[in-house]
């Protein structure tokens, strides 16, 4: 019994990283490789120079370039996102998990009931409102948007994540005098640091990898992100499979490295409690 419980756990590992080793293999082979039939997990050729055009293509290369712009967008848009949402998030989460006031479960399911509307329904509506603001292709416009939509989603972690401490903490330190936001700054927030870090990573990578409104927000190098980026090689390249698949894997790094990074805190805010609730 075992001996099929670890075979099944090996079979649906390599399914799921097939593709992503697919993709790495498919990102250094050399275009001749890509075309064979059948195809070969080792290509015969090796080459590095699709990273080295993405990554230091000289002036008038548009795909370097595009791809370059779209790095700087998308981590300077992830970025905010991030911090705004957990700037705003973390009280409100706060203030979910420890006060008491009418309407509190249904302004939470409220908050989730978002994520039941496809994102092609808010489209239209978003697109005015960016245009009325003259915010159409624009950074600001996908950090509102992006923000709009992540931090309702760190209230709902930090909500569960919060509501595992102890409130005698927050007894002890309003006793040595302390207000709300002094417990939250001084208490809550210090010992929250693991579900923090978990929770921005998930935020990040929600703003990293989101498509649909980058594509329909953005026009120009100066606000497309990195999905859009990567999508326009279809259409600039014909289906070039090996630039699509080095656009990918440049564009998983950031995130992966991230992880890797933190992973200690990451795995420690997940395990205590940070998606309950």
């Amino acid at each position: 019994m075992r001996v099929l419980l670890y075979a099944g756990m090996v079979v649906a590992l390599l399914v799921i990283l097939a593709p992503f080793a697919w993709l790495i293999i498919s990102s250094v082979a050399a275009p001749v490789d890509l075309l064979e039939r059948p195809l070969k997990w080792i290509p015969a050729h090796i080459t590095f120079d699709r990273f080295a055009e993405l990554t230091f293509g000289g002036g008038g290369d548009e795909n370097a370039e595009g791809f370059r712009a779209a790095l700087v967008n998308s981590t300077i848009i992830a970025g905010a996102v991030t911090a705004l949402s957990l700037v705003v998030g973390t009280p409100a989460a706060y203030a979910f998990a420890r006060l008491r006031f009418p309407g509190r479960g249904w302004l939470i399911l409220a908050f989730m009931a978002t994520y039941m509307l496809p994102p092609i329904a808010l489209i239209l509506p978003l697109y005015q409102i960016m245009g009325a603001l003259n915010l159409l292709d624009t950074r600001l416009a996908l950090i509102v948007i992006y923000a709009s939509f992540v931090t309702p989603f760190v209230i709902w972690i930090m909500r569960g994540y919060i509501s595992s401490i102890s409130s005698d903490l927050d007894d002890a330190a309003r006793v040595d005098g302390a207000s709300r936001l002094g417990v939250l700054w001084r208490v809550i927030i210090p010992i929250s640091i693991p579900g923090l870090l978990s929770t921005a990573l998930l935020a990040f990578l929600m703003a990293w990898d989101e498509f649909l409104y980058a594509l329909i927000m953005t026009q120009t190098p100066a606000a497309k992100t990195l999905p859009v980026a990567i999508n326009d090689f279809i259409g600039r390249h014909g289906l070039d499979f090996g630039l699509l698949a080095t656009g990918g894997v440049i564009a998983a790094l950031p995130p992966v490295v991230i992880a890797f990074v933190f992973q200690r805190y990451i795995v420690a805010g997940l395990a205590s409690g940070g998606v309950k609730g």
